[in-house]
């Protein structure tokens, strides 16, 4: 790795983790940008899959999402607390991807909002009428963000049935929510000033010793985050984050893989993050997407919230008992589709994470 005093010089601006000269609401040559729409939550993604059976068998059978439509070329699965038609959109084809990640907006003007704000920033930019677009959506705005994601804003989605005491329904990990989306981004401090700009509130990081900004998790529902960036060739998509209510819901689908002599889809853990402080189990789908069964975070809604920033060096910030990262969990991620369904071009990091030396409690690296 090149020596983190030569690299400060060279990009200082761009890597450092209080985002000075990036957060502010104007695009790169200055100009004043429209207010942005107002993000409730993370909402749904939409997956390529190649083989939709298997697909289903994964994510429906053993994670226990909710099939809510489903046809030869589509499956729309929810949690059991949903009351959405979707959360997850399995979409058949012939090379897995992320087709695009949608954020839920507070009003429909939201949806306008959004299509202004990503046109004064030169963004492509594709408005989506209900009907043209994923099945239960309404009126969208897709774009492709400065950061080279396909990303989706839309208010109006189909109810769904209340499922929250439908026990007798559960099945598999009992997954209850979407909770994050998690990308990999060559310029992690550039992927804070954009989300900044949107009115993301930032509830950690991971930051080196002159305070470069190696990763960082932002929300805009009242838990540690919607969206996090971890430092990467990109844009590529690490993982969907998905929340059950106990832990032992997490232990249990380990088990289910192993019964079933399916355990080589488990990648990492189960676990303790320190970044969240929650628990953590790391699966691979059967076309490689990276899905993250997840609990036991914590609230972030008090408006005297404050950063908490980890260091780089300290091992426990991606696993607080100190276990080490396998490098696929470093190194892999899904491949993204631009507007037109185009795979996106990959760009090399600025900062590479796992590369960094940890010092152990012998005092060496």
């Amino acid at each position: 790795m090149t020596d983190r005093t030569d690299r400060t010089d060279r990009t200082d601006r761009t890597n450092r983790a209080d985002g000075t000269d990036r957060a502010d609401r104007s695009d790169p040559a200055g100009r004043e940008l429209p207010p942005p729409p107002d993000v409730v939550r993370s909402g749904y993604a939409q997956l390529v899959v190649t083989d939709l059976a298997r697909s289903r068998w994964f994510w429906a059978d053993v994670l226990g999402l909710h099939v809510q439509y489903e046809d030869d070329d589509c499956l729309c699965l929810r949690g059991t607390d949903e009351l959405t038609h979707h959360s997850l959109v399995l979409r058949a084809g012939e090379a897995a991807a992320l087709d695009h990640l949608a954020y839920r907006v507070r009003t429909e003007a939201d949806v306008d909002r959004a299509q202004a704000f990503f046109t004064a920033l030169g963004r492509p930019v594709r408005r989506v009428p209900k009907g043209e677009g994923t099945r239960g959506v309404g009126d969208a705005v897709r774009v492709l963000d400065p950061l080279g994601f396909p990303v989706e804003f839309f208010h109006g989605i189909e109810p769904a049935e209340r499922l929250i005491q439908r026990y007798d329904l559960r099945r598999g990990a009992e997954i209850a929510r979407l909770d994050h989306f998690n990308i990999c981004t060559p310029d992690v401090p550039a992927a804070y000033a954009h989300y900044t700009s949107l009115g993301f509130g930032c509830s950690e990081t991971i930051e080196g010793d002159a305070h470069e900004l190696y990763a960082a998790w932002m929300f805009r529902k009242q838990t540690v985050h919607d969206v996090a960036f971890t430092g990467g060739a990109g844009p590529r998509l690490h993982h969907l984050g998905v929340a059950t209510h106990e832990s032992h819901q997490v232990l249990r689908t380990a088990d289910l893989l192993g019964a079933l002599r399916e355990e080589h889809h488990i990648e990492r853990g189960p676990g303790r993050h320190g970044v969240s402080n929650a628990f953590y189990l790391y699966l691979r789908d059967p076309d490689g997407h990276r899905v993250e069964i997840y609990t036991s975070d914590y609230y972030t809604g008090d408006p005297d919230h404050e950063t908490y920033r980890w260091s780089v060096h300290d091992d426990r910030r991606r696993d607080f008992w100190g276990n080490a990262v396998i490098e696929s969990w470093y190194k892999e991620a899904s491949p993204v589709l631009d507007l037109d369904g185009h795979v996106q071009p990959v760009g090399e990091t600025l900062l590479d994470e796992s590369a960094v030396r940890v010092v152990g409690a012998d005092g060496l690296g």
